[in-house]
């Protein structure tokens, strides 16, 4: 920080004010680090001055490494070193553009567009073990030529070369995952100098004119990271002409089976319901039948994929999660954090995976024909992402919407309450209920209000097959009442169970334990009586906890 430094130290008033004025010519007005305007006037005493490269990394305690920034920017800049301050505030600018468009996040497609990629489509010609091309488009005409490989084991070929911004695309189907936080880990080593250790993955194949783009399909975060630092032409280890599909499975199998690559959950169902129109598509082709004809099963296709059945029959249960994961009308996704259970969100998607999609998902192929009931609003699948989504939006509209502040978040919230910091009980309660092993037994209690009422009509539910069937309003209205009538209870905003209850991660028994007889199993009291499912799902309901 500016505090630090003997320069800065040793100048009056006046020396630093004419200093300010220096630095903000320089800087075109505005700050070193979000690139936002600074007004010497309206923000008189909100103002740092900061080295650009830390003096412990060798930088300079002189004014040619000085900056003017924000206060805040400079407090909240989680680095010691500007450069990448600056880099992480452009990333958190673009992050911000693409999830107002309604995309999860940045990804390697938003930076291209950003920094003038992907504009240019490649021509190129490959005989006698070389490949050839010129890159004329970017300004440069000669005709480049490098060695071509063939991989001894899948027959693909390949060959390395450096290509400009203008010629490198985004492939988002085989690789859809949004960049992540930890790319200001990669941006700090490239600051310092440590190099690349492994290069982007690409592909190219010739379209109708002999030309295509060259799409990027592994290795988004050390490119992303270097196009914010600058760096305008990168490294790519290239296929031509391959099996798409095939490198659709490799990829996904590298962040699945083999753990190769960190996938979040999410990013691992989207590749999977990619890789399930994929199986379908393959049986219509050697079934000879039409594009829009789904006369046959999920069963039938993992029959007739015999050889990966586990991988068919993950693939459609994928595509049944992606479907109601990027349902436009899905309320609750606006409160889950798609990779790890970030500091602004309450949920995590795999939370989510852990709970809703564990408790009421149907885990086995379907015997019916995929199409069946489609036109009619009965085809059981279509049924369970509808009725999933609906559930999602009750839970969400009780326990979320209006109640929890994003920027408040839930980052060391239960210490920040004991500390005597004001938090509003609508957003404690939203952060306690999230909990995934109280989320769990919450479930676990809703799919007790459902099947109760199905007994209670005289009609016994598949335990197995819950919402595939359709549920009637009065069903709706019980779980909403029960879930308005557990957020009533008054544990949730109780502040002096911060410590006894809420201070440390409880397993799922824990919570059983309490909702069936109101104590915990250390014996402390946290409700007032055991929840009593016909009282919860009655208008009038009295449930409480102890004061």
């Amino acid at each position: 920080m500016a505090a630090r430094s003997p320069k800065l130290a040793s100048l009056s008033e006046k020396e630093r004010k004419e200093l300010e004025v220096r630095l903000l010519d320089r800087q075109t007005r505005q700050c070193f680090i979000c690139e936002e305007p600074i007004d010497l006037v309206l923000h008189s005493g909100q103002l740092d001055i900061d080295h650009i490269v830390p003096l412990a990394a060798m930088g300079q305690d002189e004014e040619n490494n000085f900056a003017l920034v924000h206060l805040h920017c400079n407090r909240s800049k989680g680095t010691s070193d500007l450069r990448v301050a600056r880099r992480m505030a452009q990333f958190e600018k673009l992050q911000g553009s693409a999830k107002e468009r309604g995309d999860r996040g940045a990804n390697l497609g938003h930076l291209l567009a950003q920094f003038g990629g992907a504009k240019s489509a490649l021509r190129l010609r490959h005989s006698d073990g070389k490949v050839e091309f010129s890159l004329a488009e970017a300004g440069d005409s000669h005709i480049q030529s490098f060695p071509l490989y063939k991989d001894p084991l899948s027959g693909m070929e390949y060959f390395f070369a450096n290509f400009p911004l203008q010629y490198l695309h985004h492939d988002d189907r085989i690789n859809p995952r949004p960049i992540g936080a930890n790319i200001r880990g990669l941006i700090e080593e490239f600051v310092k100098g440590y190099p690349q250790l492994h290069v982007a993955l690409g592909w190219w194949a010739a379209g109708v004119d002999g030309a295509g783009p060259l799409k990027v399909f592994d290795g988004q975060h050390k490119a992303a990271a270097q196009i914010l630092l600058g760096v305008r032409e990168l490294p790519v280890r290239v296929f031509i002409n391959p099996d798409t599909d095939k490198l659709l499975e490799t990829n996904t199998h590298a962040g699945g089976p083999l753990r190769q690559v960190a996938f979040d959950s999410a990013v691992m169902h989207h590749l999977g319901s990619t890789l399930y129109a994929e199986r379908v598509r393959q049986y219509q082709q050697m079934k000879s039948l039409r594009e829009d004809e789904y006369s046959f099963s999920e069963r039938d296709l993992v029959t007739f994929f015999k050889g990966e059945h586990r991988d068919i029959l993950r693939y459609i249960l994928d595509a049944t999660r992606d479907n109601i994961s990027h349902n436009k009308e899905n309320k609750l996704m606006e409160f889950v954090a798609w990779s790890g259970k970030g500091a602004e969100r309450p949920l995590a998607y795999s939370t989510i995976e852990r709970t809703f999609f564990r408790e009421f998902l149907y885990k086995k192929p379907l015997e019916i024909p995929i199409d069946e009931g489609l036109s009619s609003g009965d085809n059981p699948r279509m049924l369970e992402r509808e009725q999933m989504v609906r559930l999602m939006n009750i839970f969400s509209e009780v326990f979320f919407v209006g109640q929890w502040d994003l920027e408040l978040g839930g980052n060391k919230l239960e210490d920040r309450l004991r500390k005597g910091d004001p938090i509003s009980e609508g957003h404690l309660r939203a952060w306690r209920v999230s909990r995934e092993e109280v989320l769990a037994n919450v479930l676990k209690w809703v799919r007790m209000v459902i099947q109760n009422y199905y007994l209670w009509m005289g009609k016994p539910p598949n335990e197995e097959k819950l919402l595939h069937r359709q549920f009637p309003e009065e069903l709706w209205r019980r779980i909403e009442l029960f879930l308005r009538h557990l957020a009533a209870l008054p544990c949730w905003v109780d502040k002096a169970l911060s410590s006894v209850v809420f201070g440390a991660k409880q397993n799922l028994d824990f919570w059983q334990k309490v909702f069936e007889t109101g104590v915990a199993p250390s014996g402390v009291r946290i409700l007032a009586l055991p929840l009593e499912l016909s009282q919860m799902v009655q208008e009038d309901a009295a449930v409480g906890s102890v004061k």
